[in-house]
């Protein structure tokens, strides 16, 4: 059994940093900065402390939605995670919230790429 920390970022999928989604850009700095996984999840509703209810019918107008950016990895890097995009996430005109929770990995088996 591995100790492990999960770092879950909850915001829009409006939400931007340097001209891309916020999830996408997060999810590729992870992967960059060698994070051991991230996946990102699409909420059908929610809303913020500051937002109003938004949901993902399909007779609604509006494509605002929840995400969750969810990123696992050892605790130590998931801290130095989170100082190296803390600034960006600073920058960002609308709110947001982070959370970590322990995570105990029980089996972690690695596939094989795929060429």
């Amino acid at each position: 059994m591995t100790k492990a920390k999960i770092l879950r970022i909850y915001a829009s999928n409006t939400d931007k940093i340097k001209q891309k989604s916020l999830f996408e850009a997060l999810a590729f700095e992870a992967k960059s900065f060698g994070m051991a996984g991230t996946t990102v999840y699409k909420g059908i509703m929610g809303y913020g402390a500051s937002s109003e209810m938004v949901s993902d019918k399909f007779w609604e107008l509006t494509d605002k939605t929840p995400v969750i950016i969810e990123i696992i990895d050892e605790a130590e890097k998931v801290t130095e995670f989170i100082k190296h995009i803390k600034p960006w996430l600073d920058d960002l005109p609308k709110g947001y919230l982070m959370i970590t929770s322990d995570a105990d990995i029980q089996i972690r088996k690695k596939g094989k790429k795929v060429i």
